[in-house]
């Protein structure tokens, strides 16, 4: 995947801050702890996160520019210098044992190579630091998917889409521990959550699935006319849902320490 659109997906991410600022109350920290926030977005979990370290620094990173360029615009004024913002496209993650805490939400979903990304987390880390994320896992978004692929099936879109596999992992708890394990970390705790989320109007769902949901799918469409047309279509589909909307989400949540 190319770019995202950094304003929108700030304007629309609500779902997953709130997830998110779940996973950030769980968190138990000293307050001058080094983190890294692996795929920081446009910011605002990250600068929840920054509150709960007064005394600690930050590297944000991600590997889309116009996220990360967004999340320094809005985060710099406050924090200064605590925080760093640096380009990586995981699982490459290009610091060793720097980090007390790796944190990341909302993100993992999009490495197709787990095993890679947590040898790389276990690197960046510290000994004892820990690992604490949450991202799509087990049956996330099948129903959202399945919308998709009737169309991806069918003219005018299926040329775009033979034998894509799309750019998602969504791994279950167990696989996730067992690839934890070899990659070196302990005190593992994995599970899956339910985290179906309605959109309140037709207008929401169109700006949130083209933001996020689909924005992979629409990346391989490249006339704005297949794409629009994309969209109208799967949002014609939603509407049909019983509740229409409805976007099924499973949150994955990961801990874990290096020993």
């Amino acid at each position: 995947m190319t770019e995202w659109n950094a304003a929108s997906y700030h304007k629309v991410s609500g779902p997953q801050t709130s997830w998110g600022q779940k996973v950030l109350a769980r968190l138990s920290v000293n307050g001058d702890e080094r983190a890294i926030d692996a795929g920081c977005g446009s910011g605002r979990l990250t600068g929840e996160l920054l509150e709960r370290l007064p005394r600690g620094r930050l590297i944000a990173i991600d590997r889309s520019w116009n996220m990360l360029m967004t999340a320094r615009a809005n985060l710099r004024p406050v924090f200064g210098e605590r925080a760093a913002f640096v380009q990586v496209s995981l699982p490459d993650l290009p610091f060793a044992n720097w980090a007390d805490l790796v944190f990341s939400t909302a993100t993992f979903h999009w490495i197709k190579d787990h095993q890679s990304l947590f040898q790389n987390v276990l690197h960046a880390l510290r000994p004892g630091g820990r690992l604490m994320a949450q991202c799509g896992g087990g049956p996330n978004l099948a129903r959202a998917h399945a919308l998709a692929q009737q169309l991806m099936h069918a003219e005018p879109f299926v040329p775009f889409f033979d034998d894509w596999p799309g750019p998602w992992e969504f791994a279950n708890a167990e696989t996730t521990a067992q690839r934890l394990q070899r990659a070196g970390f302990t005190e593992i705790a994995t599970s899956l959550e339910e985290a179906p989320t309605t959109l309140a109007t037709e207008a929401d769902y169109r700006e949130f699935v083209t933001t996020v949901i689909y924005h992979a799918h629409l990346e391989r469409l490249l006339d704005p006319a297949l794409k629009q047309a994309f969209i109208d279509r799967v949002t014609e589909l939603s509407a049909c849902q019983d509740p229409p909307f409805t976007l099924d989400y499973w949150r994955l949540n990961i801990n874990a320490k290096k020993p």
